[in-house]
């Protein structure tokens, strides 16, 4: 299973994306804005990552990004404002623009989709460009 998260706005206040899987468009993402990689205020560089299968105190079973330079702990979870956010990657249905902020829509149902999808699955690629 190979996984791109296409980075398509870099807004001052959020980096809004597209999750596709094998290729095709599921969910919305959005992340904090690019701030150098500094920990829990910047979403983490482009690149090439594993992501694995983990159970989450906090956000119960999800994936974590691995191999990311200078930080861990990047989850995939719900939330749908970059104020849910301490540099992981939220999960969405659909984009909304909130007077003063962008957010995204349905979390928790793209969330649950993503592990019925991966069902199985304990480790993928992640692209993120």
């Amino acid at each position: 299973m190979n996984l791109n998260l296409k980075r398509i706005a870099s807004l001052p206040d959020a980096m809004l994306g597209i999750l596709l899987f094998d290729g095709r468009p599921h969910f919305t993402t959005l992340e904090l804005p690019w701030k150098n990689n500094e920990h829990n205020v910047s979403c983490i560089p482009a690149g090439n990552y594993d992501i694995q299968r983990i159970r989450s105190p906090k956000f119960g079973e999800t994936f974590e990004v691995v191999s990311v330079p200078g930080r861990s702990g990047i989850l995939f979870h719900c939330g749908n404002s970059a104020t849910d956010s301490t540099g992981c990657i939220l999960l969405g249905m659909q984009f909304s623009f909130l007077p003063g902020r962008p957010e995204i829509l349905y979390s928790k149902n793209a969330h649950d989709w993503t592990m019925r999808y991966l069902f199985g699955t304990d480790r993928a690629t992640l692209k993120i460009e």
